[in-house]
Protein backbone atom coordinates (compact mmCIF):
# COMPACT_ATOMS: atom_id res chain seq x y z
CA UNK A 1 0.00 0.00 0.00
CA UNK A 2 0.73 3.42 -0.43
CA UNK A 3 -0.24 6.60 1.42
CA UNK A 4 -2.34 9.19 -0.41
CA UNK A 5 -3.63 6.17 -2.71
CA UNK A 6 -7.14 5.49 -2.41
CA UNK A 7 -7.32 1.43 -1.36
CA UNK A 8 -10.01 0.64 -4.01
CA UNK A 9 -7.45 1.88 -6.63
CA UNK A 10 -5.34 -1.26 -7.75
CA UNK A 11 -2.20 -1.36 -8.53
CA UNK A 12 -3.44 -2.48 -12.12
CA UNK A 13 -5.79 1.06 -12.28
CA UNK A 14 -2.98 3.27 -11.05
CA UNK A 15 -0.85 1.76 -13.60
CA UNK A 16 -3.25 3.10 -16.20
CA UNK A 17 -3.85 5.79 -14.75
CA UNK A 18 -0.17 6.76 -15.08
CA UNK A 19 0.33 5.98 -18.47
CA UNK A 20 -2.38 7.51 -20.22
CA UNK A 21 -1.46 11.09 -21.55
CA UNK A 22 -3.18 14.26 -22.26
CA UNK A 23 -6.78 13.86 -23.95
CA UNK A 24 -6.61 9.91 -23.50
CA UNK A 25 -9.83 8.74 -22.14
CA UNK A 26 -10.90 6.16 -19.80
CA UNK A 27 -14.40 4.90 -19.32
CA UNK A 28 -15.93 3.70 -15.91
CA UNK A 29 -18.74 1.06 -17.18
CA UNK A 30 -21.89 -0.33 -14.96
CA UNK A 31 -22.58 -3.98 -14.61
CA UNK A 32 -24.47 -3.85 -18.00
CA UNK A 33 -21.77 -2.62 -20.11
CA UNK A 34 -19.75 -4.84 -22.62
CA UNK A 35 -16.25 -3.80 -21.26
CA UNK A 36 -14.78 -7.14 -21.80
CA UNK A 37 -15.76 -6.70 -25.46
CA UNK A 38 -14.83 -2.72 -26.28
CA UNK A 39 -11.73 -2.41 -24.34
CA UNK A 40 -7.79 -2.42 -25.42
CA UNK A 41 -7.23 -2.54 -21.44
CA UNK A 42 -9.64 -3.77 -19.04
CA UNK A 43 -9.31 -3.65 -15.21
CA UNK A 44 -12.06 -5.22 -13.29
CA UNK A 45 -13.63 -3.80 -10.54
CA UNK A 46 -17.03 -5.84 -9.89
CA UNK A 47 -17.21 -5.10 -6.44
CA UNK A 48 -17.30 -1.65 -6.53
CA UNK A 49 -19.96 1.26 -7.23
CA UNK A 50 -18.94 3.29 -9.79
CA UNK A 51 -19.33 6.20 -8.17
CA UNK A 52 -16.68 4.56 -5.62
CA UNK A 53 -14.24 4.05 -8.41
CA UNK A 54 -15.34 7.91 -9.58
CA UNK A 55 -14.17 9.91 -6.70
CA UNK A 56 -11.22 7.41 -5.84
CA UNK A 57 -9.91 8.22 -9.47
CA UNK A 58 -10.71 12.07 -9.51
CA UNK A 59 -8.70 12.19 -6.61
CA UNK A 60 -5.83 11.25 -8.69
CA UNK A 61 -6.64 12.46 -12.56
CA UNK A 62 -6.79 15.56 -13.99
CA UNK A 63 -9.47 16.39 -16.28
CA UNK A 64 -9.02 17.98 -19.68
CA UNK A 65 -9.35 21.85 -18.75
CA UNK A 66 -8.76 22.39 -23.07
CA UNK A 67 -11.78 21.01 -24.05
CA UNK A 68 -15.82 22.06 -23.66
CA UNK A 69 -16.66 18.50 -21.88
CA UNK A 70 -14.22 16.23 -20.14
CA UNK A 71 -17.03 14.12 -18.99
CA UNK A 72 -19.25 12.22 -21.10
CA UNK A 73 -22.61 10.20 -19.96
CA UNK A 74 -24.58 8.01 -22.26
CA UNK A 75 -27.52 9.54 -22.76
CA UNK A 76 -31.29 7.30 -21.90
CA UNK A 77 -32.38 5.51 -25.31
CA UNK A 78 -35.12 7.64 -26.47
CA UNK A 79 -38.79 6.03 -25.12
CA UNK A 80 -36.56 4.58 -22.11
CA UNK A 81 -38.52 5.64 -18.98
CA UNK A 82 -35.18 5.19 -16.51
CA UNK A 83 -33.81 8.60 -15.00
CA UNK A 84 -30.24 7.93 -14.28
CA UNK A 85 -30.52 9.51 -10.46
CA UNK A 86 -26.83 8.44 -10.06
CA UNK A 87 -25.99 11.53 -12.32
CA UNK A 88 -26.58 13.48 -9.46
CA UNK A 89 -24.42 11.68 -7.39
CA UNK A 90 -21.54 12.24 -10.12
CA UNK A 91 -22.05 15.59 -10.54
CA UNK A 92 -21.30 16.23 -6.74
CA UNK A 93 -18.66 14.07 -6.81
CA UNK A 94 -17.19 15.84 -10.03
CA UNK A 95 -17.64 19.49 -8.23
CA UNK A 96 -15.51 18.15 -5.49
CA UNK A 97 -12.27 17.62 -7.70
CA UNK A 98 -13.16 19.47 -10.33
CA UNK A 99 -15.93 22.19 -10.38
CA UNK A 100 -15.97 24.03 -13.58
CA UNK A 101 -15.71 20.68 -15.42
CA UNK A 102 -18.92 20.33 -17.91
CA UNK A 103 -20.45 17.21 -18.55
CA UNK A 104 -22.19 16.20 -22.04
CA UNK A 105 -24.37 13.26 -22.89
CA UNK A 106 -23.72 10.75 -25.79
CA UNK A 107 -25.85 8.88 -27.96
CA UNK A 108 -25.48 5.13 -26.56
CA UNK A 109 -23.89 3.99 -29.76
CA UNK A 110 -21.17 6.42 -30.00
CA UNK A 111 -21.02 6.39 -26.73
CA UNK A 112 -19.42 2.19 -27.34
CA UNK A 113 -17.73 3.69 -30.59
CA UNK A 114 -16.07 6.12 -28.75
CA UNK A 115 -15.37 3.59 -25.53
CA UNK A 116 -13.77 1.31 -28.25
CA UNK A 117 -11.39 3.97 -28.57
CA UNK A 118 -10.48 5.11 -24.83
CA UNK A 119 -7.39 4.17 -23.31
CA UNK A 120 -9.11 1.97 -20.93
CA UNK A 121 -12.44 0.43 -19.47
CA UNK A 122 -13.13 -0.26 -15.86
CA UNK A 123 -15.68 -2.53 -15.54
CA UNK A 124 -17.44 -2.60 -11.93
CA UNK A 125 -20.48 -3.99 -10.25
CA UNK A 126 -23.08 -0.66 -10.72
CA UNK A 127 -26.23 -1.78 -11.10
CA UNK A 128 -27.56 1.33 -11.78
CA UNK A 129 -28.42 1.87 -15.34
CA UNK A 130 -27.44 4.22 -18.11
CA UNK A 131 -24.53 4.36 -15.14
CA UNK A 132 -21.43 4.54 -17.69
CA UNK A 133 -18.63 7.71 -17.91
CA UNK A 134 -16.01 8.48 -19.67
CA UNK A 135 -13.45 10.93 -18.12
CA UNK A 136 -10.86 12.78 -20.83
CA UNK A 137 -7.22 13.20 -19.10
CA UNK A 138 -6.19 16.39 -18.63
CA UNK A 139 -2.41 17.84 -17.52
CA UNK A 140 -0.76 17.68 -13.81
CA UNK A 141 0.46 21.91 -13.76
CA UNK A 142 3.59 22.89 -11.85
CA UNK A 143 2.87 23.67 -8.50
Amino acid sequence: MLKGIPHIISPDLLKILMEMGHGDEIVIGDGNFPAASNAKRLVRMDGHGITQVLDAILQLFPLDSYVEYPIALMQVTPGDPVVPIIWDEYREIIKKYESGAKIETVERFTFYERARNAYAIVATGETELYANIILRKGIVTPE
